[in-house]
């Protein structure tokens, strides 16, 4: 594979999203990391430039760099977006094209993991992007726009690793 970024959705890929809570997810009472992220961001922050995109409507680029630091997992990631500060929000193309201009990169360097198919993967990889379908519902939809599916957070390794 010949990428050098991998970019994250953020809620229910990173974090786990609580439907139930209102707000930004930076002000909840609880925050919950997914099983597997800090093990997986350990081994994979030192091959590949890890980055965080979210389409989180009620927060901006620092409220999620403020759950991420609560949730210890911000120092991993070198770059963060959000669709509030970028102007688009995915599935839209422009969504993941900003983001590799902002990058100076190439879709094609970035491969995108998320866990919403339509808004992650099919927009990602009609930008161009390599994508990985974070499938932990292990739902059973068509998916010819993942490059990769994988239930387990830590199953990136066998994929991302030689």
């Amino acid at each position: 594979m010949g990428f050098s970024h991998i970019i994250f959705d953020w809620g229910d890929t990173l974090m786990r999203d609580f439907p139930e809570k209102s707000g930004p997810m930076a002000d909840w009472d609880v925050i919950t990391v997914i099983t597997g992220v800090i093990e997986t961001l350990k081994i994979l922050k030192n091959k590949y430039t890890l980055v965080v995109a979210t389409n989180a409507g009620v927060s901006d680029t620092e409220l999620m760099r403020q759950a991420l630091r609560r949730g210890n997992i911000e120092h991993f990631f070198t770059h963060f977006y959000s669709s509030k500060d970028l102007g688009y929000a995915k599935p839209d193309v422009n969504f993941f094209l900003e983001i590799c201009k902002q990058m100076n990169v190439i879709p094609e360097q970035c491969v995108f993991v998320g866990n919403d198919y339509i808004k992650d993967i099919e927009g990602a990889s009609v930008a161009g992007m390599n994508t990985i379908f974070f499938n932990h519902a292990e739902a059973k939809p068509e998916t010819p726009a993942a490059f990769q599916i994988i239930s387990k957070f830590d199953e990136l390794l066998n994929i991302l690793l030689p």
